[in-house]
């Protein structure tokens, strides 16, 4: 597939990346620097110039193009550039954008701008914070199958009951199946005398009742999440707010402009907006955030979510999630005391990158900086996987490849070695990065 990237930032260039050594890549930006670095570290044509211009459209093939992927860092450059391409061919057209107002303007008219599909960013990211709040002592949740299925990466702490554990000594779930297991640099695909051991990362796919089942066999002290604070002003701080509102909690948010706080007063009749500055520690203290179950810091500057963070933590929260607006900072974050550090830009590829499995994958999620990743999709009469039991199925696999949940007719169907997948049948399966591109063609 040939594939026009406009856009060489930290979106443009994971999406490259990911793709190169599948795909015919073309990547456009207006940056020389970048350019280069992606024509000597990509397997990848990059050209210098701007990606909405007609011209260079044409230099970069457009003409042969299957899809085009807009992920500037300007909404309305990511949408003029969809329309530019469709009037000199018809790839299909992605447009990553930050705003919601373009969002929904695009969701009331599908195929709006001359964009197929449109990926917004402050959208995912929101989702994907509700997702592991939701789910505590998670440091990655995503579902699959309409909401049937649901992965989720746990961190192993000091302590927990399960570490020391083999996965069958851990295994009291029915409905889940152990994926991997990432220690330090290497991925495990376990077996049943696995030991799961403290400061691993462990896997699971399942029903959300098994999935959830486990999480609270990981962390037993870690509760229902009720009592949320959610610092900062921000869009995406907004929309988790709202999302919290929908599922019928009532967060409370701190702002410090005096004009926001009024403007996000109004707009979230359910969440307590505090007018302040969420670093003050006697503020902190007078909240009494040590007693809240989670606090979520969603400010626009990565050194203050982080200080946010590490000062709650202080003082006795026991979930801190930040938001990170640079990919490369995550696992510091982690690494230095702050629970779950979420990226936009992360989200967003993830979101993209499922487009690119030869339109076969319904969701595609990332696991460990793109390390695997766990895909859904519905079995047709050329799978592999049709027609015959997943023992025998999985020998004409490559290795790293995990079976780990089957919904049928809406049905969850828990996969066994003498399970027969079936036609339309919805299969959820985890496998090794290196090993993704052969395996979608053959699922």
């Amino acid at each position: 597939m040939r594939i026009v990237i406009v856009g060489a930032g930290e979106v443009g260039s994971s999406i490259a990346s990911s793709l190169a050594g599948s795909h015919d890549v073309v990547v456009i930006d207006v940056d020389e620097e970048k350019v280069e670095e992606l024509n000597y570290n990509v397997d990848a044509l990059a050209i210098q110039g701007d990606g909405a211009s007609l011209t260079v459209l044409q230099e970069a093939g457009i003409g042969d193009a299957d899809m085009l992927i807009a992920s500037t860092d300007d909404d309305e450059t990511n949408i003029i550039t969809c329309g530019t391409a469709k009037t000199i061919s018809d790839p299909f057209t992605i447009a990553r954008v930050k705003g919601t107002s373009y969002l929904e303007t695009w969701h009331q008219a599908e195929g709006a701008f001359g964009v197929d599909f449109m990926v917004g960013t402050t959208a995912l990211t929101a989702k994907s914070v509700v997702r592991v709040v939701g789910l505590p002592a998670a440091r990655d949740v995503d579902t699959f199958a309409g909401g049937r299925v649901q992965m989720a990466e746990f961190a192993i702490p000091e302590g927990s009951p399960v570490a020391g554990q083999t996965i069958q000594e851990a295994d009291r779930f029915e409905s889940l199946t152990f994926a991997a297991v990432f220690r330090d640099d290497e991925v495990i695909i376990p077996t049943g005398t696995t030991r799961i051991e403290a400061e691993d990362e462990v896997v699971v796919i399942g029903s959300q009742e098994s999935v959830r089942g486990f999480g609270s066999e990981v962390s037993p002290h870690a509760g229902d999440v009720d009592d949320i604070l959610i610092v900062g002003g921000t869009e995406v701080a907004a929309e988790i707010a709202t999302l919290f509102e929908e599922q019928g909690l009532k967060p409370r948010l701190v702002e410090h402009d005096h004009e926001r706080a009024r403007e996000l007063a109004e707009r979230l009749p359910k969440t307590t907006v505090l007018e302040h500055d969420a670093t003050d520690s006697e503020f902190l203290e007078r909240e009494h955030v040590g007693e809240v179950d989670t606090v979520i810091a969603a400010l626009k500057r990565n050194e203050r979510n982080l200080l946010v963070s590490l000062l709650t933590k202080r003082l006795g929260v026991d979930n801190a999630v930040a938001i990170v607006n640079e990919t490369g900072y995550s696992q510091l974050f982690e690494a230095v005391g702050v629970d779950v550090a979420i990226s936009p830009r992360e989200a967003t590829a993830e979101e993209i990158t499922r487009f690119t499995r030869e339109r076969r994958a319904e969701n595609v999620a990332l696991i460990e900086n793109d390390r695997a990743e766990v895909i859904e999709i519905e079995a047709d009469a050329d799978s592999v996987l049709t027609g015959r039991q997943i023992q025998d199925s999985i020998k004409d696999l490559p290795e790293g490849i995990v079976i780990g949940a089957i919904t049928r007719n809406g049905d969850f169907v828990i996969p066994r070695g003498d399970t027969v997948i079936e036609v339309g049948d919805s299969v959820v399966v985890f496998a090794e990065a290196d090993n993704v591109s052969a395996v979608t063609s053959m699922l």
